[in-house]
């Protein structure tokens, strides 16, 4: 897809890069730093591309201004849970696409011809890879670029791994040591061989790996976490013992324990990594259930590492995920239920608050019935 605009009299074009799939913007219109934010967010709103020619730290600047001039998320006493869901996903929908608007151009050698602009090079072509440029790009997603970029330079450190983790750009970063610790500490079955599906940045492989397991596969169908998961284990030194294959779900075979942190969210994603956290349907849920049973050994276990946010905020029930735990002919063997840590526990700001803070993690250990 490309973006066209006339600049200097003359009709331009290059690639337009959007990592959640906006269209290219039809109106677009050059700017420096002559303009302000009042005018810069007007224009941003009503549908009008501002693509950058100025100084780049006054872009930055700029952006933030405009970001300071989104009007706050308007809060129904009245609504439900899950009314004040979909609404908080309308707003951030409508905020994302008025801020987006902010555009910065890449010259073919992933340069930003720009005052003041750092070298980008690295962490454009670590996000979007070799052929990253030339492109026109929002100056937000570029932000979150260069941001990624630094998380996997400098790593996250998991105490049940005594290592850190580099997420890739992309890639749900381990954050939420939770749901981590809960897989550490659950009672290991005795296999020689597990599986880690939907493993991300390879974190709970690792985990696998460290606790004795000779044997771990782990699988995504993202490209990214393939790199991701990979470049991390080898980093830690379990080449030899996990196998991360690209796949939908489940490689062959069987194993004697499966391992799974879905995404726990049934609605729509907006962006990529958005799918490590937002499922439609539940599609992925329901479909790890439904098939697990052909994978385990006889006497294996799976541990299905949930939260229950989206029961909190009324999106499914308890009820639901019971009931697919039966329809796959399985059963319920314990659960070990931990509290999240993360900052939003704490933010009384966040219009869902009341639900993260109540928000619990649960592994559950589930055999064939």
């Amino acid at each position: 897809m490309n973006i066209t605009w006339v600049e200097n009299g003359s009709e331009r074009t290059s690639r337009w890069q959007s990592e959640n799939g906006a269209p290219a913007p039809r109106v677009v219109r050059i700017v420096d730093d002559s303009i302000t934010a009042d005018v810069a967010y007007k224009l941003a709103t009503i549908g009008e591309a501002l693509l950058w020619r100025g100084d780049y730290n006054n872009a930055r600047q700029l952006l933030s201004a405009m970001t300071r001039r989104v009007p706050p998320a308007k809060q129904s006493l009245d609504a439900s849970p899950v009314e004040r869901f979909h609404l908080h996903r309308q707003y951030q929908a409508r905020r994302a696409r008025a801020l987006g608007m902010l555009l910065v151009e890449l010259d073919s050698d992933v340069r930003l011809d720009l005052g003041r602009a750092p070298d980008v090079r690295t962490a454009l072509t670590e996000a979007i890879g070799p052929d990253a440029a030339p492109c026109v790009l929002s100056l937000r997603e570029l932000l979150g670029m260069v941001g990624a970029h630094e998380w996997r330079r400098k790593g996250v450190f998991v105490p049940a791994l005594d290592a850190s983790i580099h997420p890739h750009y992309g890639v749900f970063s381990p954050v939420r040591g939770e749901y981590i610790q809960l897989v550490a500490d659950a009672p290991l079955p005795v296999t020689d061989r597990a599986f880690d599906i939907g493993t991300g940045s390879g974190v709970l492989a690792a985990v696998l790996a460290r606790r004795g397991v000779p044997s771990v596969v782990a699988t995504d169908k993202d490209p990214r976490s393939i790199a991701c998961a990979r470049a991390n284990i080898d980093a830690l030194g379990y080449g030899n013992r996990v196998e991360v294959v690209q796949t939908d779900i489940f490689p062959s075979g069987r194993a004697g324990l499966i391992v799974c942190n879905p995404p726990w969210i049934p609605t729509k994603p907006t962006s990529g990594i958005e799918h490590a956290v937002y499922d439609p349907g539940s599609r992925m849920l329901k479909s790890f259930l439904n098939r697990l049973g052909g994978h385990l050994t006889p006497d294996g276990e799976a541990w299905l590492v949930l939260s229950d946010l989206a029961e909190l905020l009324g999106l499914v029930t308890r009820a639901d995920l019971l009931g697919a735990i039966d329809a796959a002919g399985l059963i319920v063997v314990d659960r070990a239920d931990t509290a999240p840590t993360h900052s939003r526990v704490s933010d009384t700001s966040d219009v869902l608050h009341e639900a993260r803070a109540r928000e619990t993690t649960s592994l559950w250990r589930l055999r064939r019935r």
